[in-house]
């Protein structure tokens, strides 16, 4: 695999400031920003009318149409994401605006989410910085101590029938509608954040159901927002969960190794990489999540010796399914199996 065989200079990047190196490109261009907002939401609203139209006619075009549709949601997704990183626009206000009413169309409360993906961000890879904002795994120790109970519960959060299929529904749906333990530690505001998202997607809903029935509108914006859902579950899981991630103890834990060793690069094919924002440049993004997602690819051609470290392609992202547990001592992910052979 390409990120089992790093290059020889792979220890030599290692000592380099590479999050100074880098914070230089974190400069948005407004113009830009605004413009990826109207490439993006435009052809959605376009393809979201056509899947409408087409639902008359054929299933399978409306199908067609609604993947379409989808990738641009997932586009928009991961522009209330950079948003959420002040990365998009120079005013703080303005990314904040921006990333609330793109959360609307991508059902995504948006301060509620960002203050958790902050939390991914400030402890990805580390061991006792665990379950918030990030894809919850165990080491081999803790599993191999949990009641026949726990491990069946555990088994079926890591099986990608739950994590792929159940699981985008239900925070996309359910979870993200009631931040249910979030007041307790935040006051109102989770609670202010979610309710005024769930206010203003009920009120756009209301507004197009009357003009084409509930029925159609649930049939057309369910699926749409499932799919790109699904798809960002996935890109979230597979940038972190390879074999060879990261994820030491606090003592021994420094976020630059995080973002290079723990994140990667999903190499995706060029298509792809553009409806999903260039988020697969993965470890860039965690070493200064200020840079704009049009601005990442310019740091690779700056910096190739970068797209040589934790690069995995679309197939290897797809084997990393089996890994389910982090092995401390082999330093890698490992699956249930392997776990079970070693005991």
């Amino acid at each position: 695999m390409n990120m089992m065989a790093a290059p020889a200079s792979f220890g030599a990047n290692m000592t380099r400031n590479w999050t100074q190196i880098v914070s230089r490109y974190k400069e948005p261009d407004v113009f830009r920003s605004v413009m990826e907002i109207a490439i993006s939401a435009g052809p959605f609203a376009a393809f979201w009318v056509a899947a409408y139209l087409a639902s008359s006619v054929s299933i399978l075009l409306a199908g067609a149409c609604m993947l379409v549709a989808s990738g641009f949601l997932l586009r928009l997704f991961l522009i209330q994401h950079d948003c959420g990183h002040h990365a998009f626009f120079k005013s703080a206000q303005t990314n904040d605006w921006i990333g609330r009413a793109l959360g609307v169309l991508t059902m995504t409360p948006y301060d509620v989410w960002r203050r958790s993906h902050a939390i991914h961000h400030a402890g990805s890879g580390n061991l006792d910085r665990r379950g918030t904002g990030d894809i919850y795994t165990l080491t081999v120790a803790e599993y191999r101590a949990l009641s026949w109970w726990r491990k069946l519960r555990y088994q079926a959060y890591r099986h990608p029938l739950v994590m792929f299929g159940v699981g985008p529904a239900y925070v996309f749906l359910v979870m993200q509608r009631l931040p249910v333990g979030q007041m307790t530690r935040n006051g109102w505001r989770p609670w202010i954040s979610a309710m005024g998202t769930n206010a203003a997607i009920l009120a756009c809903a209301v507004l197009v159901a009357s003009q084409i029935g509930w029925g159609t509108f649930l049939a057309i914006h369910i699926p749409i927002v499932l799919i790109a859902a699904t798809v960002g579950v996935w890109l979230f899981y597979v940038q972190h969960q390879f074999e060879e991630t990261f994820w030491e103890e606090t003592k021994d834990w420094s976020p630059e190794e995080a973002a290079l060793l723990g994140s990667s690069y999903y190499d995706l094919p060029p298509v792809l990489s553009w409806f999903s924002a260039n988020i697969g440049i993965h470890h860039i993004h965690h070493l200064s999540s200020r840079i704009p997602f049009y601005r990442l690819p310019q740091v690779l051609r700056d910096h190739p010796e970068l797209a040589n470290m934790r690069r995995i392609t679309t197939l290897e992202g797809v084997r990393s399914l089996r890994l389910k547990l982090w092995d401390p001592e082999a330093k890698r992910l490992v699956s249930f199996r392997d776990a079970t052979r070693a005991g």
